[in-house]
This record gives structure tokens, C-alpha cells and sequence, in this order.
């Protein structure tokens, strides 16, 4: 029994030295990941949030005290326009640290001193070898000359923007049928695809396609399009091909038209100085 209780206690320091050195482990690589310093921009924009939700944003995310001072600031003005940004601004830092995958910690900074909230992120990016996430196009500018990493969500949604937009025309390769018979199909370069309507006998063919809408779905997007139209200006050049390509008319056929003018109006004048010689 003695033999058997001193087992169990090794089994059991060994199983809490374990235990003890994972924890300190998975908290040492937590605490180890440069933070996502989020400036009052970002908040105020509100599309951080959807960014955050859908995971796109690092972990841990670190708003500071002058960030939420400003806000308030902000939120006690007079401006109407002014004041319901700066209030969008401080919902986005509560559903941020509703997110339960998101570690969201408000850092205690102290007075921002005489160069504002700017300078201070800076100072904290560089102090915490972290990233500054903004909208603001100066700050994106002075931290990226100071060596700061600058998160722009208006760079990354101008990335990932449709590259193509009803009414823009392009030319591309058919390469197959589309799921209608009268349909083709072809791809952009980022792998897109284009249903291009009433064009499976240009199968095999490049052509010139007008884009009129896209599709955007979990698996990915797709764009619908059509044959491009020809202007009046190409209009008129295929005509005057098609004539030229024509067999010409005789021009004797128009000889004859112009003589039997010239007889009727010489015969109509013989007879106008019959009648005035009558008089």
C-alpha cells in the first residue's frame, strides 16, 4: 500500500509539473504577439469591426486610454456629424471585446503631451515592435517613414474590390460552355469567371465582353457579362466595309438618268418658248 501511495503522489507532481509547463508555455506565446494598436480612425469607421468578426484581424488588439479620450472628446461636441462618429467609435470597442476569440485589452497610456494621439500610437507601436491599424493617410505616411507596420483598411478593402465594374468592357477568351445553352464562359486573370449571355457560337474566340453584374458567394465570385454592342461610329465603318466589299454599280447605269433629266428639262423649256412665241 506505502509502495503503491508514493506512485500515485510521483503520478501526480508529474502530471501538475505538466500541466504547470504548458500554461506557462501557451501564456508566454500569447503575451509574446506584437499588438494591433487601433487608432481613432479605425474605430470611428466601424468596418473594423466586420474585419474582427470574420477573423481577418491579429490578436491581441490594444486601444489606448488617449484613443478613448478622444473619442469622448469627440462625442461632446456640438457637431452632429461629428459626435455620431466618435459614438460609433466607442460601440466598436464594445463589440470588439464581445468577440470571444479576440483578445481586446485598453492600454493605460498617460497625457499624450504636445504631439497628440498620433505621436503616442507611434511611440507604443515602436515601444511593443507592434502595428498600427488605421484610415488616417498622414499617420499611415509617419509611421511607415518611422518604421512602424501600418494596417489601412482602406488599402486592404481598395485590394479587394471588384476588379472590373458593370459597364467596363474588356477583352477576353471563351474558353467553354455555360450551364445555358446559349452562355459562354471564361475567366479573368485572378480566376474569376465570366458568364458571358448569348455567346456559345464565340466559343474559342476572344471578343470584346461588357460586364453587367456580379455574384458573390461563400465560394467565391462570379461575374456575369455581354457581348459589347457596337457604337454608331463602328456601326458606320462595318457598313461602308460591307459596301466596299460589294460589287460597285456601272456608273453608265447613272449616265442615262442624267440625260433623260437633261431631255425633260430641255423638252419642258422648247415647249415654255412655244407657248411664250404664241403670245
Amino acid at each position: 500500500m506505502v509502495l503503491l501511495t508514493i506512485i500515485i503522489l510521483i503520478l501526480l507532481v508529474e502530471t501538475s509539473y505538466l500541466t504547470y509547463r504548458t500554461f506557462k508555455v501557451s501564456e508566454s506565446r500569447t503575451s509574446g504577439r506584437a499588438p494591433l494598436f487601433i487608432d481613432t480612425s479605425a474605430l470611428m469607421d466601424g468596418r473594423i469591426v466586420t474585419a474582427a468578426q470574420t477573423g481577418f484581424l491579429p490578436s491581441p488588439i490594444a486601444i489606448p486610454n488617449s484613443v478613448i479620450n478622444e473619442l469622448q472628446l469627440l462625442a461632446d461636441q456640438a457637431d452632429a456629424e461629428k459626435r455620431s462618429r466618435a459614438r460609433r467609435g466607442l460601440d466598436a470597442i464594445k463589440e470588439l471585446q464581445e468577440i470571444n476569440w479576440l483578445d481586446v485589452k485598453v492600454v493605460k497610456d498617460g497625457p499624450t503631451g504636445s504631439g497628440g494621439v498620433d505621436t503616442r500610437l507611434i511611440e507604443l507601436a515602436k515601444k511593443h515592435h507592434g502595428t498600427i491599424c488605421t484610415i488616417d493617410f498622414n499617420l499611415n505616411k509617419v509611421a511607415s517613414v518611422q518604421g512602424v507596420r501600418v494596417l489601412n483598411i482602406n488599402e486592404l478593402a481598395g485590394s479587394i474590390r471588384m476588379a472590373f465594374l458593370p459597364g467596363e468592357t474588356i477583352s477576353l477568351p471563351l474558353t467553354q460552355k455555360g450551364q445555358n445553352s446559349t452562355q459562354a464562359v471564361g475567366y479573368l486573370a485572378d480566376g474569376t469567371m465570366v458568364v458571358v449571355e448569348k455567346a456559345a457560337g464565340q466559343i474559342g474566340k476572344t471578343v470584346e465582353i461588357e460586364f453587367i453584374r456580379s455574384l458573390q458567394t461563400a465560394a467565391g465570385r462570379m461575374m456575369f457579362a455581354r457581348l459589347k454592342a457596337l457604337s454608331k461610329d463602328e456601326q458606320n465603318k462595318s457598313k461602308r466595309k460591307a459596301e466596299t466589299k460589294a460589287e460597285p454599280q456601272p456608273v453608265k447605269a447613272t449616265k442615262p438618268k442624267a440625260n433623260r433629266s437633261s431631255s425633260r428639262r430641255t423638252k419642258e423649256d422648247s415647249l415654255i418658248e412655244l407657248v411664250n412665241s404664241q403670245d
